[in-house]
């Protein structure tokens, strides 16, 4: 089920993006735009709706034992061998 879910999310976004680049093009008749100007709306909203569920579920899943939320800062992973001495 969940890869069903990241599945549709990266279908809807790379469906959404060919939207964009038709739009972008300019070559389209004003009703085509407006067709596909609403499917972007929509797709754009549904992934949207994916994003906030996955970072509730985030926010779940990171809460202490007291379920308060614990923020930590974002930490890249550092490659093996880089030591960042030149």
């Amino acid at each position: 089920m969940n890869n069903n879910n990241s599945q549709n999310f990266e279908t809807s976004l790379e469906e959404l993006e060919r939207i964009v680049r038709e739009l972008e093009r300019g070559d389209l008749p004003l009703e085509k735009s407006l067709e596909l100007f609403e499917q972007g709306v929509k797709l754009s909203r549904t992934c949207q709706e994916r994003l906030n569920e996955a970072e509730r579920r985030i926010e779940i899943l990171t809460r202490d034992n007291q379920s308060k939320p614990v923020v930590r800062a974002f930490e890249p992973e550092v490659e093996s061998g880089s030591t960042g001495d030149a």
